[in-house]
């Protein structure tokens, strides 16, 4: 098995500099990864060339995780694999079923005995993470989702993925919907070589649904040159996940993180991993690096030695959600006024994660401004800061079941 000699844990206050000097290190050919979700045991990732599938960087590559959305990816496998056989076209409708409608979000609201048609469907499914069309598409390919999960898991493990095991086709949580940085490296290296005219769909920036700009959630497609596609993925038992795959140089590297803490953190991570991966091909890179401190690089520590597979038990679905609060500071004109918000109103609550998102308001899109991650005494005690300054802000009590997004 290839491992990376780089395997590290990053500690630091700062974590957008620090992803900035991990980034100047990597540029340099030094071997320090990004910032990882510290003390974490559901943390894994791994970066591999697309067209050999040779190894440039892991760490728990094997350990087994809850994959949330990206589960979707092997939903889009199976029905990019139908539309190739021509079981299926994509203006073909799809039935949505009362158990369909009925998935937690994200989803788009689909009514039960409506239908949409298998190119809406997977625009829903790569760009909102749509729940209800993931399980739309399941039914009409397996005849029932729990008969898909099946298929998929079968299919799966045809593909090589050895420790995958899906339990529905969305990612909704399950405690036997599982898999690793390995296996979703090797799902990813599939769906890029087995479907390169259906592999365009995962660069979508946004689509029209229902006269609403649904904006992809993947953020990686406007924050990294080169990337074209994956796929974001959220639970609370599975942390932020998040495969990418970029093109630099000729060169196309896949990149898996999984279990980080937040999506900033997770985006950061995998920037400066497929950086990394890139610099060991001497492929360069494509942006202009600060100058750091020497007090800034011995911030970075050694992580600890990953255990074996068969010593390391696999995630749990906790019973208990601690954290599902969340703070809205309001809807701005634009993207960046939003997270301007959003980061004061982090800073305000001192944890959390920033999350912007568009909505329609008549006919016009704005963007929505919220810290999500909180705990509630941690919300209240934020907008009670932010009241002080005149900022308007509401406390969100976030449903555990809306998960499976981002």
């Amino acid at each position: 098995m290839a491992t990376s000699r780089c395997q590290y844990r990053t500690v630091s206050p700062y974590p957008r500099l620090l992803a900035m000097v991990l980034l100047a290190l990597a540029a340099a050919g030094a071997c320090v990864p990004a910032q990882a979700q510290i003390g974490s045991d559901r943390y894994s990732s791994i970066v591999v060339e697309a067209g050999s599938g040779r190894v440039l960087e892991s760490a728990n590559p094997d350990a087994l995780r809850h994959p949330a959305s990206l589960t979707k990816l092997m939903t889009l496998y199976m029905v990019f694999e139908a539309l190739r056989d021509r079981r299926i076209t994509l203006d073909q409708y799809v039935p949505i079923s009362e158990n369909a409608a009925s998935m937690a979000p994200s989803k788009l609201g689909l009514l039960p005995s409506s239908r949409i048609t298998v190119d809406q469907a997977i625009l829903g499914l790569v760009t909102k993470s749509a729940n209800d069309a993931a399980s739309a598409l399941g039914e009409m390919l397996g005849g029932s989702e729990d008969r898909f999960a099946q298929m998929m898991t079968l299919r799966a493990r045809a593909l090589g993925m050895t420790h995958t095991t899906f339990a529905n086709a969305s990612g909704l949580p399950d405690p036997n919907n599982l898999t690793t940085a390995r296996d979703m490296a090797v799902l990813a290296r599939r769906l890029i070589s087995g479907f390169p005219g259906y592999y365009k769909y995962f660069s979508t920036p946004s689509f029209v649904w229902q006269r609403h700009v649904i904006a992809n959630h993947d953020h990686m497609l406007q924050e990294y040159p080169g990337a074209d596609g994956m796929k974001t993925g959220y639970t609370r038992d599975s942390g932020y996940n998040l495969v990418t795959s970029a093109m630099r140089g000729g060169v196309r590297l896949v990149g898996v993180v999984l279990g980080a803490a937040g999506a900033a953190e997770r985006d950061a991570h995998m920037i400066t991993l497929l950086d990394q991966g890139y610099g060991q091909l001497d492929v360069p890179t494509a942006r202009a690096l600060p100058a750091v401190s020497h007090a800034l690089i011995t911030s970075v520590q050694a992580a600890p030695v990953e255990r074996p597979l068969g010593e390391r038990p696999f995630p749990r679905a906790r019973t208990t959600i601690a954290v599902s609060w969340a703070v809205q500071v309001g809807t701005h004109p634009t993207e960046r006024e939003a997270r301007s918000a959003a980061a004061a109103a982090k800073r305000a609550a001192d944890d959390g994660s920033v999350h912007v998102e568009p909505v329609s308001v008549k006919h016009k899109i704005v963007w929505r401004a919220q810290v999500t991650g909180l705990s509630q005494a941690d919300a209240k005690a934020a907008c009670s800061v932010l009241a002080r300054r005149r900022t308007p802000c509401i406390v969100i009590r976030i449903d555990p079941r809306q998960v499976a997004s981002r």
